[in-house]
């Protein structure tokens, strides 16, 4: 018998469809600013609801006119903006599928998603995805952002045309679309291979929404600093959606997420009231801000209310800077395939590593055969789009969806433990959680960006670590997370610093097996254009080790040339000094 974990809270009442949130939406709040984007004069302008929702109708009408139907899927291939918001609303509203892709897509990515959506609308935000379309097939019309033109392509249509008013789009934003009908295909991050097509309805994203707005206090008022991607779910679901549910004010950030000194210069314009993001942006706007105490002050605006952070828990010594000023710091689980949110933790509750929190209003979680999570509830997917081989085994007989990530239950919720195929096994038969070490090594040194710990079929594990080579490069000598750290500024330098720093985490790990005997530490970066990196920028382990297998392959005793410097720990033999480039 399975355990099982759901909320004590009922969900209640789900809005049917995303037709029917604009139009209640369109109602309650037609002239407060729904979105906003920072223009030429450096100040923020943006779009009342009352003219989203009528350039909404337009787009729907005259897509209609050029033979957009129902079930119709159109791809975005943009970066966030104004236009594809209006686009993808319309296209869901009013009956199609909506299909996002990352807007710096190589022609081969591109091409390979494009492809396998079998969509036969498009709309690119202006040159660079026309000039990585590659070979797709004929698709009906390919709608422009920007004034791009492009006489390649007989079937352009600038996005203006689209915008001239057309009162037939009224009726065609449909309140009575069932909330199972399919809405969004979101790809998913394809850390461990080719991405994934996730099949989502009206109900899988508005279901998530009916539990939000239980658990968390967000309305009209709020104000919501955003640089996260649409193409993914964190971004384009749980963020995006939370905002316009609720009537809030999406504001758009400027550099898109790469740069902190303009996040914080569009934070203190915003002044937001809840911030999603990942830890390492977190830091590096405190970093900005912790020598300031008029920036201290703007970041840490009395009207902040929480922030919520994802892809790894933010770091205990930032997390008691929010605590300690009343600002609620707030993790979550979950997957493109489930909407994503399955759980959230407690602000109430003392936070503890790799704890994720209690399941949301409507979900359901077990622990199943080797300890895998399970969910069931109206946040989970119909399936992959024309992938036989993923939808065989991934809904049990008794349709719970099997998530391939590994954890248990505790007190405070769910502890995550690792990704299901990270873990392998040793020539002894012995299992091994690469994550547990890999969270330990980055955690320990933040001249570390990426560690990927390997030794399936080996005697022993072994690391794989990549540094920050910006941060060799211009080291802060004030910034030390740990009494004794110094700043190296080299690669020998770095390697005989983390010595002492892998003994550490090493010493962490409580099996024997499971202790990594060396290390490479290689001076390269990985990146979205080797495919190590996916476009939510997290690490893909099969592609990293597929890379630098050579580099393995040494740490196992071979001596294959390998074309990165790299510094190689031996901490079985305490060789600490040991160094090679190529």
């Amino acid at each position: 018998m399975h355990q099982i974990l759901k909320s004590d809270i009922e969900l209640g009442a789900v809005v049917p469809n995303i037709g029917t949130m604009l139009r209640n939406n369109h109602s309650r709040f037609s002239s407060r600013i729904v979105y906003q984007e920072k223009k030429s004069d450096g100040n923020y302008h943006g779009i009342t609801w009352s003219q989203l929702v009528k350039n909404i109708e337009s787009i729907a009408g005259n897509l209609y006119d050029r033979g957009f139907r129902r079930g119709d899927k159109m791809v975005l291939f943009s970066r966030n903006c104004q236009e594809m918001l209006e686009m993808e609303l319309a296209v869901m509203a009013s009956g199609g599928i909506a299909v996002p892709i990352f807007a710096n897509f190589k022609e081969d990515t591109a091409e390979l998603l494009i492809n396998h959506s079998d969509a036969t609308w498009l709309a690119v935000a202006g040159q660079h995805q026309l000039d990585n379309l590659g070979k797709i097939p004929a698709v009906r019309s390919i709608f422009v952002f920007d004034t791009t033109i492009d006489d390649r392509f007989s079937n352009l249509i600038p996005y203006s045309d689209l915008l001239v008013q057309n009162n037939s789009g009224e009726k065609l934003i449909d309140t009575t679309i069932d909330p199972k009908t399919i809405c969004l295909n979101m790809y998913t991050s394809g850390t461990m291979g080719i991405p994934k097509c996730v099949q989502l309805t009206h109900e899988n994203i508005l279901s998530q929404q009916a539990a939000l707005d239980i658990l968390w206090d967000i309305s009209e008022n709020d104000r919501f600093l955003s640089y996260l991607p649409w193409h993914h779910s964190f971004g384009g679901i749980f963020e995006l959606f939370t905002a316009l549910y609720n009537g809030a004010t999406f504001s758009l950030e400027s550099s898109y997420g790469k740069d902190p000194h303009s996040i914080f210069e569009n934070w203190k314009l915003i002044k937001p009231t809840v911030f999603f993001s990942v830890p390492k942006v977190y830091q590096a706007l405190y970093d900005i801000t912790r020598k300031n105490k008029e920036a201290e002050e703007q970041f840490f605006n009395s009207g902040l209310k929480f922030i919520f952070t994802a892809a790894a828990a933010l770091p205990e010594k930032l997390s008691v800077e929010f605590e300690k000023r009343k600002i609620n710091v707030v993790e979550g689980w979950g997957l493109t395939e489930t909407s994503p949110c399955c759980t959230l933790t407690d602000h109430k509750l003392k936070r503890e590593t790799g704890v994720v929190g209690k399941p949301i209003p409507g979900v359901m979680l077990r622990i199943a055969e080797e300890d895998e999570i399970q969910v069931k509830g109206p946040n989970v997917m119909v399936s992959y789009y024309n992938n036989d081989e993923a939808n065989k085994d991934i809904f049990t007989h008794d349709g719970w969806y099997r998530t391939g990530d590994v954890g248990k239950f505790t007190p405070s919720g769910l502890k995550l433990i690792s990704r299901k195929d990270r873990i392998f096994k040793l020539s002894n038969g012995e299992k091994v959680i690469p994550t547990d070490l890999e969270r330990q090594i980055e955690l320990k040194c933040h001249y570390v960006q990426y560690a990927v710990v390997s030794g399936s079929g080996e005697e022993y594990p072994v690391a794989l670590i990549f540094p920050n080579k910006k941060l060799l490069e211009n080291p802060d000598y004030e910034l030390t997370p740990e009494q004794g750290c110094f700043c190296p500024r080299s690669l020998n330098e770095l390697g005989r610093c983390l010595t002492g720093c892998l003994h550490i985490a090493n010493n962490r790990i409580g099996q024997k097996f499971a202790k990594v005997k060396s290390a490479a530490i290689i001076m390269d970066e990985l990146s979205l254009d080797h495919k190590t990196l996916t476009p939510s920028m997290k690490m893909a382990p099969k592609n990293v080790l597929d890379k630098y297998r050579a580099h393995l392959l040494n740490l196992y005793g071979d001596n294959v040339p390998v074309d990165e410097e790299v510094y190689v720990i031996e901490l079985e033999k305490e060789l600490n000094k040991k160094s090679c480039t190529k």
